[in-house]
């Protein structure tokens, strides 16, 4: 893997224009496009510029944060690789898991956004599954799991996993103390299992401080477009911190296998955790550049009797931006 920054949008641009069979020749239109492709990790860095604005006015907690340049310059290096792992794994036809455990509000989802981003959704899909259902609820444990592991040329995300099991489910009662024993008994049979089927496992916790939960909590109590993320089982993991403790103790040690290990991401430095993960997870999975058959655009056919028909005005959108600039 390369540990080269990121090329710049001029570096990128003239890379583009090299390798093009076709002339473009507008380089600043290029360049635009190239830059828009970066707008939704700048959507997303709007959120957290409130609040790293509360945190520098003292509100919250106040840590060594992650120059913002560095940041931006390494995520993209990484999404890159992230994209030639996702290469190899179709090319190899390797089939991979990757399970995204830790308490509420501990970045999971961020960081699953940040690995996902610019992969294939046919390739590279997420599983977030509901509270079962009462179907659900009388079925074999990992059964409703099963049909979402991957095949040949694929990894799939879990945010969250079969280990709700011994994490939420133990914490608020939804299981016996007999379910709970029998699941320590099989999650190791069963993850061995997949490992010997050919799946590649990889098992992520994200870790964070108690000060920092009632931090992120009190966010999105107070941010309209963060309320969303919360919900009755988030309040109450606030009261069951102790127990929410003692059940991730329990589960890494009766889950913590050579064929499964778990890896802990520090995370209550939201970006470090975020390149960090992703960096260990490319890590985990030996990948080369694919060989890719050279693709050439194909002209547009025409034809001289072809005309093509005016949409009816009442089908456009409104066009209220048209005056906003470029």
């Amino acid at each position: 893997m390369s540990g080269r920054s990121a090329l710049s949008l001029d570096a990128r641009g003239a890379l583009l224009l090299k390798g093009s069979k076709h002339m473009i020749t507008d380089l600043d239109r290029l360049k635009a496009e190239l830059a828009d492709s970066f707008d939704e990790e700048l959507e997303m860095q709007l959120e957290e510029d409130r609040l790293d604005e509360l945190v520098a006015r003292g509100i919250g907690p106040v840590g060594s944060a992650l120059d913002r340049k560095l940041y931006f310059r390494e995520l993209f290096r990484l999404q890159h690789e992230l994209v030639r792992l996702q290469d190899w794994i179709q090319y190899k036809k390797l089939k991979v898991v990757v399970l995204f455990e830790g308490r509420d509000s501990a970045g999971k989802g961020g960081a699953i956004k940040r690995v996902t981003q610019r992969l294939n959704p046919r390739i590279c899909r997420v599983v977030a599954l509901p509270a079962p259902t009462e179907r659900e609820k009388h079925q074999w444990y990992f059964q409703r799991y099963v049909p979402h592991l991957p095949t040949a040329g694929e990894m799939v995300l879990f945010d969250r996993s079969w280990y709700n099991r011994a994490g939420v489910e133990r914490v608020m009662g939804f299981c016996t103390r007999d379910e709970l024993e029998e699941f320590f008994r099989s999650v190791p049979d069963f993850e061995h299992m997949l490992v010997r089927s050919g799946i590649i496992l990889i098992k992520y916790w994200f870790s964070i401080t108690d000060e920092e939960q009632e931090f992120r909590f009190q966010m999105r109590i107070a941010d309209p477009l963060k309320q969303w993320k919360l919900s009755p089982m988030d309040m109450e993991s606030r009261v069951h911190w102790e127990d929410y403790t003692r059940a991730k103790e329990e589960m890494f040690d009766r889950t913590h296998t050579d064929h499964a290990p778990w890896w802990v991401v520090q995370a209550v430095d939201k970006k470090k955790a975020r390149l960090n993960c992703i960096a260990h997870l490319l890590a985990q999975i030996p990948y080369e550049s694919v060989p890719k058959p050279e693709i050439t655009l194909p002209e547009r056919v025409r034809h001289p009797d072809y005309s093509r028909q005016a949409v009816p005005p009442e089908l456009h959108v409104p066009d209220l931006y048209r005056d906003q600039g470029n």
